[in-house]
């Protein structure tokens, strides 16, 4: 997808002055280790204040699970977006970011991108709810479905729709890319990509994280304006945070017991009752799948059309995973998520 080179006017890019002392792969190293500390400082502060909100409400004897569901995620997830976001960015700031000319991104385009990342959803998701399983011994549980199914619609609107799109694209693309991308543009997208992904703090949700995250991190880098991105994570999150599970909804435990053991002529009162549910959860379910079957068609297609453009500080083949990955501040943020995720799941126990 040819919009135009984001870095092709070399006044955007700094002149690396003041830096001559030191080698160039010093240099980056040092910056995407800093970016690993800023992101690791996201999740300490962000953990730590939730452990600290959930004792000092434990200590005014309130029940933090009998409180709304809004409550508990303001409670959650407020300290995530009022400070741990914040705090990260200010630390990201020792990387300078690099300025870029912005490019439009038609409605046609924009839906293709939509299209493409159907597949990608489900498919990570599918691999990731059987990893999680085989990991658990089927006894851990995806957060995002519980709480997409137990939360009232205004709250998943708000929270997972509104809120959270706007702080994760503003943190994983805005943030990373503009100061990660002088040293290549594949390089900015994984390292976009794969702190997303891990960021969620689950299997359930990195693979397919990761894979929507190399999409909207190429948009990102193609076009420069973090509005396109945004759309598409609420979109992304509308359906499969609000849409569906209220589509779900409209069959009932027995109506779905009865087509999950296939005993429909023993149903076949019960399933008659749910005529219009299995209507249109048929209808959902036909058209998820004719979007998942194009998307594929045009991932297929359209992969000639993925253009990169070299950057000014583009790291050399050979010198990229020992640079990116092979410094201490993402090394430390890659064992942190996974520590996390490893408790969550119940591989690593913590009994007291």
């Amino acid at each position: 997808m040819n919009w135009g080179p984001v870095n092709s006017d070399p006044s955007v890019h700094d002149s690396g002055a003041g830096r001559a002392a030191r080698p160039w792969w010093q240099v980056a190293r040092r910056r995407f280790s800093l970016i690993g500390f800023a992101l690791c400082a996201l999740l300490l502060v962000w953990l730590g204040l939730q452990v600290l909100i959930a004792a000092l409400l434990r200590m005014q004897g309130v029940n933090t699970g009998a409180m709304p569901t809004w409550l508990q995620l303001i409670a959650g997830n407020g300290p995530l977006y009022a400070l741990a976001m914040p705090i990260a960015v200010l630390l990201m700031r020792a990387v300078p970011r690099i300025p870029t000319r912005k490019f439009p991104l038609g409605v046609g385009r924009f839906f293709i991108l939509l299209i493409i990342c159907m597949p990608i959803m489900y498919l990570g998701s599918l691999i990731g709810s059987m990893l999680s399983a085989a990991l658990s011994g089927g006894t851990a549980d995806n957060p995002i479905q519980e709480l997409a199914t137990n939360a009232d619609p205004l709250t998943v609107l708000v929270f997972m729709v509104l809120v959270a799109p706007v702080f994760e694209e503003w943190v994983f693309r805005k943030e990373l890319i503009d100061r990660l991308r002088r040293y290549g543009e594949v390089p900015a997208m994984l390292v976009s990509a794969a702190a997303f992904g891990l960021f969620h703090l689950n299997l359930f949700q990195f693979f397919y994280a990761f894979g929507l995250g190399l999409v909207f991190a190429y948009v990102y880098l193609r076009t420069s304006r973090l509005c396109y991105t945004i759309l598409l994570h609420m979109i992304i999150n509308f359906n499969g945070g609000f849409l569906a599970p209220r589509i779900l909804s409209l069959l009932d435990a027995k109506t779905l017991q009865a087509l999950e053991s296939g005993s429909l002529q023993e149903s076949e009162q019960l399933l008659a009752q749910a005529a219009p549910g299995l209507l249109v959860v048929g209808v959902y379910g036909l058209a998820i799948l004719a979007l998942i079957i194009v998307g594929i068609v045009l991932l297929i297609t359209m992969r000639r059309r993925v253009v990169w453009y070299r950057t000014p500080e583009e790291l050399p083949r050979g010198t990229r995973l020992r640079i990116v990955a092979g410094n201490p501040g993402v090394v430390c943020y890659v064992v942190l998520c996974l520590a996390v995720m490893a408790v969550t799941m119940g591989v690593i126990g913590l009994r007291g």
